[in-house]
């Protein structure tokens, strides 16, 4: 399964890696590191359909949902 929140589009990026020794001495590159979205599964009950609906989704697509209603949301984002 892919590492994308389908409702915010949040997928992995790659920046750079720092150590300890680079942050005390001058610039020392240690090469690239991929960094993650923060997902979670969460099982999300839409009153408007009747169902519940079990999603991959990021942290801030969970403060989306809480915001503007689950059913807007997944309607905006092509889920349902």
């Amino acid at each position: 399964m892919a590492k994308i929140c389908p409702i915010t589009q949040k997928g992995s990026k790659v920046r750079g890696g720092y150590s300890n020794r680079t942050r005390a001495t001058q610039f020392n590159p240690t090469g690239k590191k991929r960094s993650y979205p923060n997902l979670q599964k969460k099982k999300i009950y839409v009153p408007e359909i009747g169902k519940s609906v079990t999603l991959n989704i990021s942290t801030k697509a969970i403060k989306t949902i809480n915001k503007n209603g689950a059913y807007k949301t997944l309607v905006k984002a092509g889920l349902i």
